[in-house]
């Protein structure tokens, strides 16, 4: 920081000059190319039906079953508590009924991984069940995210640490559009 009885700083560029000037450059690495067989660019012309016909479609592309989302590892489960990892985005389902919820999660799900997001927070709230059980809503969580729908969306998760909701919050990971 600059008083005001400093005189003012000249410019830079005779500095810079004299500093490398007495800098020898590295010798550029040579990295070992390994011999790739050469790649066909020309363009594939499909072949022509017999005349009158309308030609084949183009075989479906092959789709792989994704598989179920697991648990959420140790490590990246701490990471997100301690907010190492940070949490993209939240979504508070209390004041839903069930098959809103499900809506509503769905759809937030899918428009975050479309939108790049990795980690998010899902709040479900404990629920009041009589008996002491736990809420609709925390209990279909994880049927939800193993169904159909979201299999291809969701990586992992797991329920929350208590400084971002304990067990009525659960932390998603997604996968990578």
């Amino acid at each position: 920081m600059t008083r005001k009885s400093d005189p003012p700083v000249e410019d830079g560029a005779p500095l810079w000059r004299r500093v490398t000037s007495t800098v020898t450059p590295l010798a550029p690495r040579r990295m070992p190319l390994e011999a790739m067989p050469p790649i066909d660019t020309a363009p594939t012309r499909r072949p022509r039906a017999a005349s009158g016909q309308p030609p084949a479609p183009p075989p479906a592309p092959v789709v792989r079953p994704q598989s179920p989302p697991s648990d959420l590892d140790v490590r990246r489960h701490r990471r997100l508590a301690r907010e190492r990892d940070p949490i993209e985005a939240r979504l508070d389902l209390h004041g839903h009924g069930r098959f809103q919820a499900e809506d509503v999660l769905t759809e937030f799900l899918t428009r975050c991984q479309t939108r790049g997001l990795r980690a998010v927070l899902v709040i479900t709230g404990h629920g009041r069940r009589a008996g002491g059980g736990e809420g609709v809503i925390r209990a279909s969580l994880p049927e939800w995210l193993r169904g159909h729908a979201l299999r291809g969306v969701v990586a992992a998760y797991a329920p929350a640490h208590r400084r971002h909701g304990g067990e009525g919050a659960w932390y998603i990971t997604l996968r990578r559009s």
